[in-house]
């Protein structure tokens, strides 16, 4: 599906960020984001937004695992996982064009030390919405051999696509949030114009 890279920042290849890109992670890790001062309205809502695709992502994942092992019937199994899917990749997309047109640029203007993470965020948007396509491409192709009454292939390619797009979602967010959240809470939404 997605072609392996020798790049180490490549999404399906990193396991993090290197530590010229964690500065202010250092400072400011995880466990110190929940109750911090500066966790402001924007911040608090992105990671939210971010918790949904997890947890829907994972949800269709599993649910299409459940098909592909003969746990779920074909037509229940479209008729739950259709418009969840549908919204899960339409809002990834609207979610991506916003941080991508107002956020990362503010963001990578606000301290330069960090640029080639918000390079590497970008190329994953790319790679992502790549495999946005293939998501809802595989879905119709399952649609279409559920209605010729045969889709054990097409549910084989789904919940292969479904895992694969979930695992560099995955990796994507952390990191995502691991760059953003402490360079928020470093400087402040207010500060920072978001």
């Amino acid at each position: 599906m997605t072609a392996p890279s020798a790049d180490p920042s490549h999404l399906f290849t990193r396991a993090g960020w290197p530590d010229e890109l964690k500065i202010l992670y250092a400072a400011h890790p995880r466990d110190t984001w929940p109750g911090h001062p500066n966790l402001g309205q924007m911040a608090s809502f992105w990671l939210q937004r971010h918790a949904m695709f997890r947890e829907l992502g994972t949800s269709l994942t599993g649910a299409a695992a459940q098909l592909r092992a003969g746990e779920m019937d074909a037509k229940s199994f479209a008729s739950w996982f259709f418009p969840r899917a549908g919204f899960f990749l339409q809002e990834l997309h609207t979610h991506h064009g916003i941080e991508d047109h107002h956020y990362f640029p503010v963001f990578r203007a606000a301290d330069s030390r960090l640029a080639r993470g918000f390079d590497v965020l970008d190329e994953d948007h790319h790679t992502i919405d790549a495999l946005i396509h293939r998501y809802a491409e595989d879905a119709n192709a399952f649609h279409a051999a559920l209605k010729s009454g045969d889709p054990r292939a097409a549910t084989d390619t789904l919940a292969s696509t479904a895992d694969t797009t979930l695992t560099g979602l995955i990796r994507h967010l952390d990191d995502e949030e691991d760059l953003i959240i402490p360079l928020i809470l470093e400087r402040t939404e207010q500060n920072l114009g978001v």
